[in-house]
């Protein structure tokens, strides 16, 4: 286990592909993602988990579908919000956004239920950050 904190400025550095979560660390069984995101994900929705958004830079926006009809939350920088389970949702980033999300390991990028998954939006449940991108260079105890 290293003691050195985790930088994300050099996370984020560390890598240029969209939609892609890394994971930056865990807590207890919760993945801790950053990613960046520019134009629309798809519609998708985690039967079981909610999913939190933290908007670290720029503006995201989520559409949001249930029983009352569609919706929509606009996450300018500094905002959080959380996707209830089991509502439908899309986020966005017209302009480009780097995000944190908080969810727990295992779970998918795309959901449990979602359309065909374009080739801009990578399905996985989180990718290591590139080697040497873990750390802020400080010395481990």
């Amino acid at each position: 286990m290293s003691y050195a904190p985790i930088a994300l400025s050099t996370a984020f550095a560390s890598f240029d592909t969209l939609w892609s979560p890394h994971v930056v660390t865990r807590v207890n069984d919760y993945d801790v993602r950053v990613a960046k995101v520019e134009g629309d994900h798809i519609w998708h929705v985690h039967t079981d988990t909610d999913e939190f958004f933290l908007v670290l830079d720029g503006e995201l926006h989520i559409a949001l579908r249930d029983g009352a009809g569609e919706h929509s939350v606009r996450l300018p920088r500094g905002s959080v919000f959380t996707v209830p389970r089991g509502t439908e949702h899309r986020p966005s980033a017209p302009s480009g956004a780097s995000i944190l999300l908080f969810e727990p390991t295992g779970t998918s990028s795309v959901g449990d239920r979602h359309g065909d998954v374009p080739d801009h939006v990578d399905a996985t449940t989180g990718r290591a950050l590139p080697s040497g991108a873990d750390h802020d260079g400080a010395p481990s105890t």
